[in-house]
């Protein structure tokens, strides 16, 4: 009877996997919506990184500015997404950086409009009798408090 090894399975699970992509950079996307890119300097078992040189980037169609941010910790239940950058495609975009404050009022005024946006919407629903319960007022659970 011959016996045959097994092949050597080089997958290691968890955040585990990821002690390979430190000292690379990395794009993390957080739960609150922010951009961060930065160079991964450690990992821990649950998933909480330590960012170095990183900066936040803030995207407005297709113009973005990038807000230096240095040695940056992030909670491991914030991340939404990690990727390595290629570093050889990192300029290959069609985004047009601008400095900050250009693209900090151009977000000002996006947000304004989709809050108007938003109003519009709200009323024309009450006109026909609809009524949406507002976010800021809702827990997570979904259930409407009045403050």
């Amino acid at each position: 009877m011959r016996f045959t090894s097994r092949p050597k399975m080089n997958y290691m699970p968890g955040t585990a996997s990821l002690i390979e992509d430190i000292d690379k950079k990395h794009l993390v996307l957080l739960r609150d919506g922010r951009t961060l890119i930065g160079f991964l300097r450690s990992i821990d078992q649950f998933a909480n990184l330590v960012l170095q040189q990183t900066v936040e980037r803030i995207h407005v169609g297709k113009r973005y500015g990038d807000i230096p941010r240095g040695i940056f910790i992030v909670r491991g239940e914030n991340v939404v997404l990690l990727g390595e950058i290629d570093l050889e495609k990192e300029s290959d975009t069609s985004l047009q950086q601008v400095c900050i404050e250009d693209i900090l009022e151009e977000q000002r005024l996006q947000q304004q409009s989709r809050q108007e946006a938003e109003k519009t919407k709200h009323l024309a629903l009450k006109e026909r009798g609809l009524v949406m319960p507002r976010p800021d007022i809702m827990d997570d659970y979904g259930v409407q408090h009045q403050y």
